[in-house]
């Protein structure tokens, strides 16, 4: 039974390694794909988002508006791929991110089957907003990891 305790947590350590290792890279390409994908789309005009985008920012004209979001979100995701512009994503998708809400204010009607749990498609699409709004600040977090690491500063989560 110890043999057996031992492998595994010797197992696990390896996996925890690696993934403590790697998981803030990996969520920041992650990160980067889809801002770079996402945005593409909207300066292409292929988008399933651009009725919705011209229906809540309608003060704007879609044909200028749409493909302008596409450029500042592909933007987003190239400053992502270099940890010298990170910060520079970040600003950028600070400034975007509030805006993705509004329908949710703008066109409750679109977004919920039935207010305020069920979710459209369209609702679905926006709440995933707030994991990509956790993954930047996790990987905005790693700008200065170093100095943190350094000054014993532990993550708010940390037993």
């Amino acid at each position: 039974m110890k043999e057996n305790t031992a492998k595994f947590n010797k197992l696990d350590y390896q996996i925890g390694q690696w993934m403590y290792k790697y998981g803030k890279p990996i969520l920041r390409f992650s990160l980067a794909i889809n801002f770079i994908w996402f945005g593409a789309l909207k300066v292409v005009w292929d988008s399933p988002a651009q009725e919705l985008i011209a229906a809540t920012v309608y003060w704007f004209d879609p044909d200028f508006f749409i493909p302008f979001l596409g450029i500042w979100e592909v933007l987003i995701g190239l400053f992502l791929l270099s940890k010298r512009t990170l910060r520079l994503a970040i600003a950028l998708l600070v400034l975007q991110m509030p805006g993705t809400f509004l329908p949710f204010i703008i066109l409750p009607e679109v977004c919920f089957e039935n207010f305020p749990f069920v979710l459209t498609t369209e609702g679905q699409y926006i709440i995933k907003n707030l994991v990509l709004i956790s993954a930047a600040i996790v990987v905005g977090g790693s700008v200065r990891e170093r100095e943190f690491i350094e000054r014993d500063i532990k993550s708010a989560d940390t037993d």
